[in-house]
Order: C-alpha cells, then structure tokens, then sequence
C-alpha cells in the first residue's frame, strides 16, 4: 500500500534500463538538462548484462556520476515495483521553461496539453503514445505530474525524457500558440462535427480536457476547430483524457502524413 502511494511522492529515481537510456540520450539531443548521480546495480544484473555496465561504466567516466553495485533488498527498497530489472538511476531535477511568445516553436508543429489526468502512470500512457504519432511537444499546466518523472518515465518507456515540454496555462498557451499561426483544436461530445471528417492540417495546438471537468469556456472559445469522437456504439460515458488524447492525435497525425 505504501508503495502505491508513493507513485504521487516526487521522485528522482529511474526504474530500469529503458528509462536511463532515455535520460542519457535526452541529455546528448539536447532536450533536457536533467543529470544522472548515481546508477546503482545488482550483482545479477552485471552477470547477465555486462556489456550494459560497461557502456555505463564508460558514461560514468566522462560525465562524472557514479556507479555503484548494491543488494536487491536496497533496489527494492528505492523502487515502486519490480519492473526496475536490477538497475536504477538517481537523477537531479528537469528545468521546465515557461512558454513565451518567443519560445522555438516549429513551422508546422503539433504540440498537445492535457488536462484532468489525476495519475502519473495515465499522464505517461499518453505521452508514450503521444510521442509515437510523433508530437513535438507537451504544454505542461503549472501543477503537473513532472515532480514524478521516474513513475512517468517508466510509465511512457522512455518518451516523457525525450518530449519538449514547457509551462503554461491553457488560455495563455493558446493565445500564444494562435499568434504564431497555430490551429487551436479542442474537442466537445456537442459538436456536430467528427474528428474523421475535418480537415486538421498542421500547424495545431490540441488541447484536451478530464473527463469530470472538460475545457474551460474561456479556452474553448479560443478553438479554431472544435470536433468530436465517433462512437462505435450508443454510450453516454466520457473517455479518459488519455485515451481521447491518443485517438485525436492518430487521426491528426494520419491525416498529416499523406
């Protein structure tokens, strides 16, 4: 039980090889100034990844962390689960800058915010899907889950690392996003018009709401676009944030890739 609780307790340690790489390669594309201060290491996983150590023995040399062989109890003791594979990372915090109108925003980009997500692992669901359809970046609202970057690191394998994120409300976000040519696309189960059917091409700026409190009136009336998602079926229920994130962006993504 203690465990589960602490998925909300900030945290600075990564589970498992998948997230490590993800912070090494963050930090050599530039993405992050997140550091590695300590990787330690059970005796069973050297046996059975020594090529692994190795590359991080040698990583540890030139960047200045270090590398420490421990028990399992002392890995289990630091970690959520046991999915960390006898392997963690202890990492310093990420700087995550606040988006001005001066912020390097791409030509013909798609970046997504999402809003409502009340669990770590859910927010990562998402951005591992998210970075897959090939998103450039997530606008992050001010109380965001970033404190548990291990749980989300784990949670997205690795994406939450390698997106570009920045802070900001979703009104300020938008006004910036339209002064830079964006368009703002939200969703609304009112709308008559479905997601399949819109033309959607990029740039865009999609916003999705919780499904308990949706998108503000003050944001939606920023939307150039505003389009729902076709049901399969008659059914009154809304879909996660997660869920209806990943839907929205394939179609955009597909959409844009032709």
């Amino acid at each position: 039980m203690q465990k589960e609780e602490n998925k909300f307790v900030p945290s600075g340690v990564f589970e498992g090889i998948v997230s490590i790489r993800a912070v090494l390669a963050s930090q050599k594309e530039g993405v992050s100034d997140r550091r590695i201060e300590r990787i330690l290491y059970t005796e069973h996983h050297a046996k059975k990844a020594p090529k692994e150590i190795a590359f991080l023995r040698h990583e540890a040399e030139r960047q200045g962390f270090a590398l420490e062989l421990v028990t399992q109890e002392t890995l289990d003791g630091l970690t959520l689960g046991n999915s960390h594979g006898g392997i963690v990372a202890i990492c310093s915090d990420r700087t995550v800058p606040a988006l001005t109108e001066e912020a390097p925003l791409p030509e013909h980009g798609f970046y997504v915010m999402i809003e409502g997500v009340e669990d770590p692992y859910n927010f990562g669901y998402a951005l591992r899907s998210l970075y897959a359809l090939g998103v450039d970046g997530i606008i992050l609202p001010e109380r965001n889950w970033m404190s548990a970057a291990g749980t989300l690191c784990r949670a997205s394998a690795g994406a939450s690392e390698m997106f570009s994120f920045f802070r900001s409300g979703a009104e300020e976000a938008a006004t910036i996003f339209k002064s830079r040519g964006y368009r703002i696309v939200c969703a609304d189960a009112d709308t008559p018009d479905a997601l399949e059917e819109t033309s959607l091409p990029y740039p865009i700026f999609l916003i999705v709401g919780g499904e308990k409190r949706g998108i503000s009136r003050a944001v939606m009336s920023l939307a150039d676009t505003v389009v729902r998602i076709t049901y399969g079926r008659d059914f009154n229920g809304a879909l996660s944030a997660a869920s209806a994130s990943t839907i929205l962006a394939y179609e955009i993504a597909k959409q844009n890739r032709k």
